[in-house]
């Protein structure tokens, strides 16, 4: 495979041509948000928002995820633009996520906590108001509890359930609505999952537990 030079934040890189950019940025300890991303998945959703960066040459921030690297390419991790479209997208977030860090499994490993650490954000919602939903909680297997208000829909989960082919848990609806849920939305127990705990170990928040 061919090699290509590039250039994050000013740091002369090295990488296989075609490779996409935030994992290149991530195995040089750069670091870049993210939720979503699984790079053995291929095509990325790029549905988190988080890993936007600015590319010289592009009129506008890109999703790292989705970007391959090019020779000669010259990124910036943080810029005003940048900054700003990583704050809004993490608010967002935020407003759709029950706030109750000590409480929670994930406590001080958490993805959402290292984002705020790394950026400067804040766990809370100056601007935004608190999303009003019905949320799902599943501790109907022996192994694993699923708690929805925890959810961040980045699909690690759902990748991971994928590596044993147990079919046990997939997106459903859209928009506003969309969440992760069992074949006709029952129970985990009555649903193809083998309690492997793949997916507890994908969660990068405290969701499934």
């Amino acid at each position: 495979m061919n090699k290509v030079t590039l250039y994050i934040d000013g740091r002369e890189l090295t990488a296989p041509e075609g490779e996409k950019l935030l994992f290149i940025a991530l195995e040089n300890d750069i670091y870049i948000p993210h939720l979503c991303a699984v790079k053995e998945e291929g095509r990325p959703s790029a549905c988190c928002r988080l890993c936007f960066v600015e590319v010289d040459g592009r009129k506008k921030p890109v999703t790292a995820c989705t970007v391959c690297v090019s020779d000669g390419m010259k990124v910036s991790t943080r810029t005003p633009a940048v900054d700003r479209l990583v704050r809004t997208a993490f608010e967002l977030l935020l407003s759709d996520h029950r706030l109750d860090c000590d409480n929670c499994p994930k406590n001080k490993s958490c993805a959402l906590q290292k984002i705020a650490g790394e950026r400067g954000l804040k766990l809370g919602l100056p601007r935004l108001n608190k999303l009003e939903r019905e949320y799902i909680y599943d501790d109907s297997t022996e192994k694993l509890t699923f708690d929805s208000s925890r959810c961040v829909l980045c699909g690690k989960c759902i990748a991971a359930d994928k590596k044993i082919e147990a079919g046990a848990i997939g997106f459903a609806h859209r928009g506003l609505n969309r969440r992760i849920s069992t074949f006709y939305e029952g129970k985990l127990a009555d649903s193809s999952c083998k309690e492997c705990l793949l997916c507890v170990k994908a969660c990068p928040v405290g969701a499934l537990y």
